[in-house]
């Protein structure tokens, strides 16, 4: 049965909070589909899990469309100069995915998205956060602006965003917690890690799209309805999920994120270990 226009804002709603908060949008989505049932078609519903995250990259998009725009009226020669490195530093990052990512794809879709899995990744990093935010309250971070991030440190930050090709582990979450261990500050890797989502998903959506393709499949118009509706609402939401993060960070540390996850974690836990033995 095609996902319903419902379930659709549901998954949208999902994946606007859970996109760039560092919690595991998939480990969400993951435990949402519990309660909701989507399994058929299966082809459609892989497609949209993806192809929802473009909302919210365009919230990125629409939020920091200045300082992304390299011919951005009102900007000085040097800010345009410093945009264009910016989006080099963006692209260097991203390599490791380009190079990784559609080799291991349908892999990880087929044998790593299961609860024992995503609860293990949840709290596994809901602890590292925990411990390095800990360690970093008693040192300074080394690079503090964006146009200090080298090039080696963006294409490093690039490797750890490869941690989140295992379900549970969260893009943002693998990019901001290895940036910060690799010295950056919070600020600084809120914002790479919002920049680096932006060829990343669309990437990753478009490898989607094809494959769906390529297998003989095509979206009907109730689908495309419903696919639209997810991506508007996932934009929406993570539009207000960016600018509250941004805000929190000013003042708090990532500590309750990690509590947060550890928590998710032994929910999905308890559920589909409890579903396991009543089977």
């Amino acid at each position: 049965m095609i996902v319903t226009v419902m379930q659709a804002i549901i998954l949208g709603v999902i994946e606007g909070i859970t996109e760039f908060l560092p919690v595991s949008s998939t480990g969400h989505l993951y435990l949402a589909n519990a309660f909701i049932h989507l399994h058929e078609p299966v082809a459609f519903i892989n497609l949209f899990m993806v192809v929802i995250q473009l909302g919210a990259i365009m919230a990125v998009v629409v939020l920091y469309f200045h300082k992304l725009n390299p011919i951005a009226p009102g900007k000085t020669t040097t800010e345009r100069h410093a945009t264009w490195v910016l989006w080099v530093k963006v692209v260097v990052a991203m390599l490791p995915s380009l190079v990784v990512g559609p080799f291991v794809d349908d892999f990880m879709d087929a044998h790593l998205t299961t609860w024992p899995v995503i609860t293990t990744t949840l709290i596994v990093y809901g602890v590292l956060f925990i411990v390095v935010e800990q360690i970093n309250a008693n040192r300074r971070p080394k690079t503090t602006a964006l146009n200090r991030l080298s090039l080696p440190l963006a294409f490093t930050i690039g490797l750890c965003q490869l941690l989140s090709l295992v379900p549970g582990t969260s893009r943002s979450g693998a990019t901001i917690l290895g940036a910060m261990v690799l010295g950056t500050s919070r600020f600084v890797a809120t914002e790479f890690s919002f920049f680096l989502a932006i060829p990343t998903m669309v990437g990753a959506s478009a490898l989607k799209v094809l494959k769906f393709t390529l297998h003989g499949n095509h979206l009907t118009g109730p689908e495309s309805f419903v696919l639209a509706v997810g991506v508007i609402v996932s934009f929406v939401v993570a539009y207000a999920a960016i600018k509250f993060l941004m805000r929190f960070i000013q003042y708090h540390d990532f500590k309750i994120f990690g509590w947060y996850r550890i928590a998710l974690g032994l929910i999905i836990f308890g559920y589909f270990g409890l579903q396991q033995l009543i089977k």
